[in-house]
This record gives C-alpha cells, structure tokens and sequence, in this order.
C-alpha cells in the first residue's frame, strides 16, 4: 500500500496524485490554450474557453503552491542514474516549478490588465493586483505563450527521461511515481 507521505525509496500518494493531476490539467490547459487562438468571434466558445482557462488555470496556481509546501514538508525520494542524470532530474525539477509559476503569473496579469478580477467558475474571485497597459499586457501574453511552449517542451523531455530509466536502465524510477512497488531482481 502506497504511504501518505513520502519514503526515500518512494513517493507517497499525496505527491503522485498532485503530480499526475496537474501533468494532466498542464496538458489539457496546453491544448486548450492552442486551441482558443483559433476561435473567431463569433465561435460559441470565443468567450468561454478563456473563462474556463481562467479558472483552471487559477485553480492550478493553487495546487502548484500547494504542491511546493507538501514538497518542502516532505522527503525526497533518493534519485537513481548517473551523478549527471541526478543533477540533470534536480534542475528539471526546479525549472518545471519555475515555469509553471511563471507560466501562471503571467497567465493571470493578462485578464487582470484592466484591474477586473478573476471569477473562478463563480466560486469567488481572484482580485486584481494591478492595473497593466497595453504594452505590458501584449509582453505578458506573448511570454505566456513562449512559458507554455518551453513547459510542454521540458514535460516531454521529463517523460523522456521516465520512459528511459524504465525501458533502458530498469529502474524503478517511474514505478515509484505511478505509485507501484519496485520489482526485486
């Protein structure tokens, strides 16, 4: 049975659940956010989708920063590999959280330009901080763009890396975060 918490040899169900929710909220949000750029006005959806985006996308915010306390109350799985691989898997790690939290910021000062909050699936809403121009809105979009590609792009390099240790090096790594026992050799 998977533990609450994390274990050095494994991560606890807490940790698998956050990182398997959000690789598939990142992904969904990914391919929604590319496909709200190709909606005309007069789409059904040209004024929902990014409603919705909006709301995931704060949600996410939160279980990201959640995800970073529970990480920083938590132990870290030993990593397996190489010296390098382990340095490579700890910097793709913090770039990960770095980009997703950039990815989010940014992805919330462009609604929040005109000083209008965010409405969260009429939950509540996520007052704006600040009011932004023109120019500096148009920077936050195209950032959120370029943050959104390079997130996608190093998720792919991740699973890359999962998928190797698993069929190449036959470790556990990726057993462990699908929350399964490693095999005895």
């Amino acid at each position: 049975m998977t533990p609450l918490f994390n274990q050095t040899d494994r991560y606890g169900w807490v940790a698998i659940v956050i990182h398997w929710l959000m690789a598939s909220a990142v992904v969904g949000m990914f391919a929604l956010g590319v496909w709200m750029r190709t909606l005309g006005y007069y789409d059904s959806w040209y004024h929902h989708a990014p409603e919705l985006h909006k709301s995931i996308g704060m949600l996410l915010l939160a279980l990201l920063l959640f995800r970073w306390l529970w990480r920083l109350l938590n132990i870290r799985p030993e990593l397996m590999g190489e010296a390098w691989e382990q340095v490579v898997a700890l910097s793709v790690h913090r770039l990960h959280y770095v980009l997703l939290f950039l990815l989010m910021v940014t992805g919330y000062l462009i609604p929040t330009e005109e000083g209008v909050g965010i409405d969260v699936f009429g939950w509540f809403t996520v007052p704006a901080l600040m009011s932004l121009d023109k120019d500096t809105a148009d920077l936050m979009g195209m950032m959120h763009r370029y943050l959104a590609w390079s997130a996608i792009a190093l998720a792919c390099l991740h699973g890359a890396a999962a998928l190797k240790h698993h069929l190449i090096d036959k470790d556990h790594t990726l057993r462990r975060m699908l929350g399964l026992k490693s095999k005895k050799n």
